[in-house]
């Protein structure tokens, strides 16, 4: 099978929030966006020469509003089944995240106060539960999407063949992708220490790049290394009795 193609398609600024058109022998789309953005992600992957109806799947990553906003209207638009892991069945049949936010610095702390966050996006009913590693071949794509809880309890990536990883929140770039090739937290995470578990479990995979929900696509070497200091960072907080994560 020929190279499964990772095409980036920004949503909000350059590359603050992506999300991405997997081209292989059927174009797959990971991730949705923000509400009110289906018609912009459908209107960019027809530039890229795909017809929508072609889509043969919407991977949500997980069940935050920049990443399943869209999902119902980008559904109705190309009549491809969503797929989402049962752990955030609950935001994605409300259309509301779980709250609150628990951010993992200042900047987490700034965006929580941005009222948008806090919409209810349109409910989505995922046609495809993902409860564990799932292959990706009846769609079109030489891949899997992986299980990688932490950043929420259903989230998910997809690993191509090819070594792509799609990672959706594991990581992202310093300030939303202000300073691009930089690893760092996103603005969230539900539990950062499964998150790292998750992240470092990836890693061991052998990716040949993490193309993430915020920012450009990271070097996996520059992200080992991020996680290793990572990891330090949370075993100070958690000898400290700082280290927080949602109990529910």
């Amino acid at each position: 099978m020929s190279r499964t193609k990772v095409v980036p398609i920004p949503v909000l600024g350059r590359h603050a929030v992506n999300a991405y058109l997997l081209l292989g022998r059927r174009p797959v789309i990971v991730d949705a966006g923000t509400p009110g953005s289906g018609r912009r992600i459908h209107d960019r992957i027809t530039a890229h020469g795909v017809d929508p109806a072609d889509v043969s799947l919407i991977v949500l990553t997980h069940g935050h509003i920049d990443h399943f906003g869209s999902a119902a209207e980008l559904h109705r638009l190309t009549g491809a089944p969503v797929a989402g892991h049962i752990a955030d069945l609950g935001p994605y049949r409300t259309g509301r995240v779980r709250e609150p936010y628990l951010p993992t610095g200042p900047m987490g702390r700034l965006m929580d106060r941005n009222s948008k966050l806090h919409v209810q996006a349109e409910p989505v009913e995922p046609g495809i539960l993902i409860g564990g590693e799932t292959s990706l071949e009846d769609f079109g794509i030489a891949g899997r999407i992986m299980p990688t809880p932490g950043h929420t309890a259903g989230s998910v990536s997809v690993l191509t063949d090819d070594g792509d990883l799609v990672a959706g929140d594991l990581v992202a770039n310093s300030f939303m992708g202000l300073i691009p090739g930089r690893p760092a937290n996103p603005p969230f995470h539900d539990d950062p220490r499964q998150n790292l578990t998750s992240l470092r479990a990836m890693l061991a995979l052998g990716p040949t790049a993490l193309h993430v929900g915020h920012g450009t696509a990271l070097e996996p070497d520059r992200v080992r290394r991020w996680a290793e200091r990572e990891h330090d960072r949370l075993s100070r907080l958690e000898s400290a009795g700082r280290l927080t994560g949602r109990t529910r």
